[in-house]
């Protein structure tokens, strides 16, 4: 398991098979995943094999990664930056189980994953996509500095991009 940041509370790392059973629990909880464009997985070997079939670190040296507690190693959700080759751009996302929000992880990962964005990866704009609904999501884009773009449809409902340039 490939570390990539820390923060004073977090470990990011790498996801990897082993997180199948987590990955399977966080997206079957339908609040989690209320203001996405993915569903549920069947069951616990589909999550594995989307994890096994992961590809993004190896081909843009970024992705989605798994945020752990430190001090007890226990995986919350996950956070990190995705490129995105049809629109030409990276993208910050976030997702925690439902019992860990608002305690300021998302915002304290997602930090972390803007800095390494823009010092190791060298990206000079990062986006952040909501549904207007969502608007936990929303503060902490706004939080971690990214300035509202525009408003856009997603999946046919309203949304709104954020971004921040250096």
């Amino acid at each position: 398991m490939k570390q990539i940041l820390e923060t004073n509370r977090l470990i990011l790392r790498e996801l990897n098979q082993s997180d199948a059973k987590n990955f399977y629990d966080l997206n079957s909880n339908p609040n989690v995943i209320k203001y996405t464009a993915n569903s549920a997985f069947k069951n616990v070997e589909e999550a594995r094999e989307f994890l096994e079939k992961y590809q993004d670190y190896r081909l843009n040296g970024c992705g989605r990664w798994a945020v752990v507690e430190k001090t007890t190693n226990k995986f919350i959700g996950w956070c990190g930056l995705k490129f995105d080759e049809t629109k030409n751009e990276t993208d910050i996302g976030f997702r925690f189980f439902e019992e860990e929000w608002n305690k300021g992880y998302a915002t304290e990962s997602a930090t972390a994953c803007l800095q390494y964005g823009f010092e190791n990866l060298k990206l000079k704009r990062i986006v952040g996509r909501a549904m207007k609904e969502n608007i936990g999501s929303i503060k902490v884009l706004e939080k971690i500095g990214l300035k509202y773009e525009k408003d856009v449809e997603f999946d046919g409902k309203e949304a709104v991009i954020y971004k921040i340039e250096l």
